[in-house]
């Protein structure tokens, strides 16, 4: 039997996820010396993961890698197939018997709750639906949003929450001529919210914003930036980590926030205001959410372990519209084991473990599915060079026989219509083409069928 990796024999590999993580593995192994044949199967019809439909629409520069990852899905060792989905069109076990090895790069789809009454009534949302929703997500294409109201609570304090009041917080005219979906700005252009609480259950210092998101907060055309003074009073260990080198981003956004605090109103139709050290405790209302029950809290423990206490104190916030952002978690697929109190896939050095802490041979994860939703876009390379890394080193180990690959995955022949990479070129230039006619780097098709009647449509 020829070696595993050789010309006769090359490393058969299927990744699962189309977006950062999977891209990146995939250049690792066609990166590898060994002879690979790559096949990365996606749900939906297009690629890009995140980078497609979770950067926000107003940040085109992170959309930048979308090139790199173009370059190697023209590798002539690497497939695409997308409008497939594992475990349900193709079963797991049927994977493992096609390919030396299996990555699980599926990332995190699913929402954290709050885990508080109130958290399902009308007007209370998750960030994941809204930011999908602008970016033209099929899976929330449909979903409507109450922008009738004035006042919107964000519980969280990180990137995507920024993304969510950013683009509740701009003006039709600085979001129109971004990739921002139709359906999304035709609905913001009649919103009539004005004031944007954004919440954090720590202080200032413990804020999760990067530096340059929460700055262009302090930029909007039409909206000011609130920040009363006296939430800006640190505790001793919070000051201490300001003199740590891992605590130089989190002094950098307090200054930020002390410049904000500084500023006069100059009113602005919007108003958009930082509060920390509250929790919820409800939601309250009569079938629609009417106010936010808030607890105020302490921080307690050491620097950089500090954890947020209630005080027994009440807040009451007015809102009529809620949006949770408190974190990812990744969902199941049958046949592979799954941490659901985490939301990822158990996993040591990249490898995927069984219950007991044993490791399945030739089934591996990177990115989000693996560590839970932290870093930004770049993460995932390191993440996913690591986790290839430990497939690598298991190749002599693997079972070396020859495998099919997606030529003998006979799920597929009877499954929905698989979309080529040359199918996605030619979704991806009708996207743009639309968007030529709107001002717009592309006008993005937004439901599975009207991406796959572009690939029947007679092309010019």
């Amino acid at each position: 039997m020829s070696s595993l990796g050789s010309e006769p024999n090359p490393l058969r590999v299927a990744i699962i996820g189309a977006g950062p993580s999977g891209f990146y593995a995939a250049e690792a192994l066609l990166k590898s010396g060994l002879t690979v044949r790559v096949d990365m199967f996606e749900r939906l019809p297009v690629p890009f993961g995140l980078v497609r439909h979770g950067v926000a629409p107003d940040h085109p520069k992170l959309k930048e890698a979308i090139p790199v990852y173009d370059r190697i899905a023209r590798a002539p060792e690497f497939r695409f197939l997308g409008n497939v989905t594992v475990g349900r069109d193709l079963p797991v076990a049927e994977l493992r018997a096609a390919y030396h090895a299996v990555v699980f790069s599926c990332g995190a789809e699913s929402d954290r709750r709050l885990g508080i009454p109130g958290e399902d009534l009308s007007g209370s949302y998750t960030a994941t639906e809204f930011v999908g929703w602008y970016n033209g997500h099929p899976d929330f294409r449909d979903r409507t949003f109450d922008l009738d109201q004035e006042v919107a609570v964000i519980i969280g304090q990180g990137n995507v929450a920024a993304d969510v009041c950013r683009i509740l917080a701009k003006t039709v005219d600085e979001l129109k001529h971004t990739d921002i979906a139709e359906h999304a700005l035709d609905a913001l252009a009649g919103s009539r919210v004005r004031d944007i609480h954004v919440i954090g259950r720590r202080g200032p210092a413990q804020a999760k914003f990067t530096a340059k998101e929460l700055k262009e907060l302090g930029e909007l055309e039409d909206a000011d930036v609130l920040v009363d003074p006296a939430e800006l009073v640190l505790n001793p260990e919070s000051l201490a980590e300001f003199e740590e080198r891992k605590g130089a981003g989190a002094k950098k956004n307090f200054e930020i926030l002390q410049a904000f605090a500084a500023r006069a109103r100059s009113g602005r139709r919007r108003r958009v205001h930082f509060r920390f050290l509250l929790s919820p405790l409800e939601l309250q209302g009569d079938r629609h959410v009417e106010r936010v029950l808030l607890e105020r809290n302490r921080l307690s423990g050491p620097a950089f372990e500090q954890s947020a206490r209630g005080t027994g104190e009440r807040v009451e916030l007015d809102a009529g519209l809620v949006f949770r952002s408190i974190g990812y978690k990744g969902t199941a697929i049958e046949g592979v084991p799954f941490d659901a109190r985490k939301g990822i896939f158990p996993t040591r050095d990249g490898r995927i473990v069984d219950s007991t802490g044993a490791v399945i041979p030739g089934l591996y994860a990177s990115g989000w599915i693996k560590r839970g939703p932290t870093g930004i876009i770049g993460t995932n390379r390191a993440d996913s060079v690591e986790t290839v890394a430990s497939l690598l080193a298991d190749v002599a180990s693997l079972d070396a026989g020859e495998r099919s690959g997606a030529d003998g995955l006979g799920s597929l022949r009877h499954g929905p219509r698989v979309v080529s990479y040359q199918d996605w070129l030619v979704i991806d230039q009708a996207e743009i083409s639309r968007g030529q006619r709107r001002g717009k780097p592309r006008e993005k098709l937004t439901r599975v069928e009207e991406m796959l009647a572009q690939l029947t449509a007679p092309q010019p």
